[in-house]
């Protein structure tokens, strides 16, 4: 299965900020959409990614504090990213190995949607069941 197929399935909508939004202005994001990372954007486009983890570590850092300053000071820069022609494979592997949660897939560096782990495991227990039923119907009509 292909990530554009992952996409067509859940959607495509992804929640974005601003690097200049503030740490406090990201958690009220993450809650209204009851999401556990979001994509950063600017006008040259993805810039970013930051996560309910990012926060909490850096909070344990930082204090209170934290919360007035910029998701710029605490986003990831160096992100993961796919494409939609991806396999849902090779993002479980990029997934495990990159030690993340959340990808952002792109088309010709346009964001088009994102895939967290959780769209991954959705797919994986379908496929699971489809595979059973078919054994289960093979197996009875022997």
């Amino acid at each position: 299965m292909r990530i554009a197929d992952v996409l067509r399935n859940k959607g495509n909508a992804v929640a974005t900020i601003t690097p200049e939004t503030s740490v406090s202005g990201l958690l009220n994001e993450l809650a209204l959409h009851n999401i556990g990372a979001m994509v950063m954007v600017s006008t040259d486009g993805l810039v970013g990614i930051v996560s309910e983890r990012d926060v909490v570590r850096k909070l344990h850092e930082c204090g209170a504090d934290l919360l007035r300053r910029p998701v710029a000071e605490i986003m990831t820069k160096f992100v993961a990213t796919c494409t939609p022609d991806d396999t849902v494979d090779h993002l479980s592997a990029l997934m495990t190995n990159k030690r993340v949660r959340h990808i952002p897939v792109l088309d010709n560096n346009r964001l088009v949607g994102i895939v967290s782990i959780g769209d991954i495991v959705k797919v994986r227990m379908e496929e699971l069941e489809r595979e059973q039923r078919a054994l289960q119907d093979y197996i009875t009509r022997g």
